[in-house]
């Protein structure tokens, strides 16, 4: 990833638990830092590691090229990480306000899968989700996996939607923090605040929390 970042991709699709391995990694990559790390991102199914080269290069004075060295660091967190990150997962209760203004796409989709709105409503709410990963917009949470009755590919083209919407894409679903385009079939919004900048921790979800939604 250019001479400042570096990625490791432990198989480029959704799973549970590669994406377990892949927060444990974050995990103990925050637990043992190294001087010139400047950030670690998660998605899906890989890990990235932002990193001041100059730095490290002065810092620890590897024999090795700066790259050779945060590889091998890389492979040391995959390792002796564990599976699954440590402790009982962040569970959040999510108000949904379904249909109607809220809920742009929700009569559409229910036509499209022979069924009734209401029937829509009740899958949706009936699971928890994982959080797999935080991107696409600040707060913007990936969310799996929907039932099969409702998964709907996302649209053609993007729409304007509205900060709260919650969406389905795919097998996910998620929510828009804030106003602006977006393809993801909508069928309700929720009145939480999924992202604050002034907060001591801007992010509501993050990456590996779970949530289960209940209409409102």
């Amino acid at each position: 990833m250019g001479d400042g970042a570096a990625t490791i991709d432990l198989g480029n699709h959704l799973s549970e638990s590669l994406n377990g391995k892949v927060l444990a990694m974050h995990q103990w990559l925050e637990q043992n830092r190294f001087e010139g790390l400047k950030d670690i991102i998660t998605a899906y199914s890989s890990l990235t590691i932002l990193y001041d080269t100059a730095f490290i290069k002065n810092y620890y004075q590897p024999s090795a090229p700066v790259f050779e060295w945060i590889k091998q660091r890389l492979i040391t967190a995959y390792q002796q990480s564990g599976d699954f990150v440590e402790g009982t997962p962040v569970r959040h209760r999510i108000p949904v306000h379904y249909g109607r203004e809220n809920g742009m796409d929700l009569d559409a989709l229910a036509r499209q899968k022979q069924l009734t709105p209401q029937e829509v409503i009740r899958i949706h709410t009936a699971k928890v989700y994982r959080v797999y990963m935080i991107g696409f917009l600040p707060g913007f949470s990936y969310m799996a996996a929907v039932d099969d009755q409702i998964a709907q590919p996302r649209k053609d083209k993007p729409v304007a939607v509205p900060a709260g919407s919650v969406g389905i894409a795919g097998s996910q679903t998620g929510i828009y923090p804030f106003n602006g385009p977006g393809g993801w079939n909508i069928i309700g919004r929720t009145p939480m605040e999924l992202f604050n900048a002034q907060a001591e921790n801007p992010v509501l979800l993050k990456a590996g929390d779970e949530v289960v939604f209940y209409e409102a």
